[in-house]
C-alpha cells in the first residue's frame, strides 16, 4: 500500500485502572477492569463478564507501536461506549465523565501528534453536560463522542439541543456512536444487538436529528456517525419516500426533504465491504466519509485503511477518506501533527 498520511476518526480506549463506582455509588452495572494476566483484562460489569481487552485498549505506547505497524499517523480517541454511564444520576454521571475525560487527555497530551482527544459528557443532564463540554475544550479536546440514544430519549429531545448549540459555538466536534442497550432485550442470540441493533440505532439516530432540525437549525455543526451510518444508506431511499407520502407524520418538525442533508454531516467507512464503501461516497460525496476502524476490537477493520486502499479511487479521493475529511471534521490541520 502507498503509504499516505492518514487518520482513524473511530478508535476507543479505557482507563488502565477504573475506580469501583459500584461501591461507591451503591448502585449501577459499573465497568471495571480486572487485570488477570500480563497485557489482558476481563471487562466486568459488577460480576458479570462483559469482554476481554488488551493492553492496546488503554496503553498509549501500545497503540503507537501498533499504529506504526498498520500506517496510522493518527487516532482520534474516544471511551468504550459502554462508558457512556447516561442512566446513572446527573451528579454521578458528571464525576464519571470527568475521572475519563482526565485519564484520556493525559495520553493525547502524552503524545499530541499521535493523538486527538473526544470527550464524554453526562448527557442526562443539560446544564452538566455543557459544563462538562465546556471543560473538554479548556484542556485541548476537539469534540465529544455520544450515544445514539440517551436512556428512553432519543437525539431529537428538546433538551439536547443547547448541547449541539454549545458544540457549534465552541468549535466542537461530535462523534455519535451506536448503543445497543435499547435492542439488548430482544436480541441476546447471535450477537444480534451489534449485528443489527447497532445499524438500526445509527439510523435512528440520523433521523432524530435530520427530522428534529438540527442539521438544519445548526449548519455549522460538524456531526460524524459511525458504522457507515448503520443501516441509513441503505434506506434512505424508503425514508424519503415516508416523507414525501406522510408528511403528515415525517415532516412534523422539519419539512426539508431528508435527502437535502445527505454531504450535511460525516460517515466513517467502517462498512467492511468495497461495494457499500463505494455506494456512500457516491450518496453523501468523497468530502464526507472519514476512515474510521472501531480499534481495537474485533467487529472492526483489522488491517486499517486496507478497504479504502483497496479501492479504485483516484489518488485525490484516497486522501480525503483517509486524512483530509477527517481534518475537516475536526477543523484541524495536518500541520497541527508535525
Amino acid at each position: 500500500m502507498e503509504k499516505l498520511f492518514t487518520i482513524d476518526i473511530h478508535t476507543h480506549i479505557l482507563p488502565k485502572n477504573i475506580p469501583d463506582f459500584n461501591k461507591k455509588f451503591g448502585y449501577g452495572e459499573f465497568v471495571q477492569l480486572e487485570h488477570h494476566k500480563p497485557c489482558c483484562a476481563k471487562m466486568m460489569m459488577n460480576d458479570q463478564f462483559f469482554r476481554e481487552v488488551e493492553s492496546n485498549c488503554w496503553d498509549g505506547k501500545q497503540r503507537i507501536k501498533e499504529c506504526d505497524l498498520q500506517n496510522i499517523d493518527v487516532q482520534v480517541l474516544s471511551t468504550v461506549p459502554v462508558m457512556f454511564s447516561y442512566w446513572t444520576s446527573p451528579k454521578d454521571g458528571l464525576e464519571i465523565s470527568k475521572f475519563i475525560n482526565d485519564d484520556l487527555i493525559k495520553v493525547v497530551d502524552k503524545s499530541p501528534n499521535r493523538f486527538v482527544g473526544l470527550g464524554n459528557i453526562p448527557m442526562q443532564d443539560t446544564k452538566l453536560a455543557i459544563k462538562e463540554l465546556e471543560r473538554c475544550k479548556s484542556i485541548g479536546m476537539k469534540g465529544i463522542q455520544i450515544g445514539s440514544h440517551i436512556n428512553d430519549l432519543n437525539l431529537d429531545e428538546p433538551a439536547f439541543f443547547p448541547i449541539y448549540e454549545a458544540c457549534e459555538e465552541l468549535d466542537m466536534s461530535l462523534f455519535v456512536h451506536p448503543w445497543w442497550w435499547m435492542a439488548k432485550e430482544k436480541m441476546d442470540k447471535y450477537w444480534l444487538s451489534w449485528l443489527v441493533g447497532m445499524p438500526m440505532e445509527t439510523s435512528l439516530a440520523i433521523c432524530s436529528m435530520i427530522f428534529s432540525g438540527v442539521f438544519e437549525k445548526l449548519p455549522k455543526l460538524r456531526v460524524a456517525f459511525a458504522h457507515g451510518g448503520g443501516s441509513f444508506p441503505a434506506t434512505i431511499g424508503r425514508i424519503e419516500h415516508g416523507f414525501n407520502v406522510r408528511p403528515d407524520l415525517v415532516a412534523v418538525d422539519n419539512n426539508v426533504n431528508p435527502k437535502d442533508y445527505l454531504g450535511e454531516f460525516w460517515l466513517d467507512s467502517l462498512v467492511h465491504d468495497d461495494k457499500m464503501l463505494e455506494y456512500i461516497v457516491e450518496l453523501i460525496g468523497e468530502d464526507k466519509v472519514a476512515m474510521g476502524t472501531d480499534y481495537p476490537f474485533p467487529l472492526g477493520e483489522l488491517e486499517p485503511g486496507k478497504l479504502i486502499h483497496g479501492m479504485p479511487f483516484p489518488i485525490k479521493v484516497k486522501e480525503k477518506l483517509l486524512s483530509t475529511n477527517a481534518l475537516n471534521w475536526l477543523n484541524m490541520k495536518k500541520e497541527d501533527f508535525i
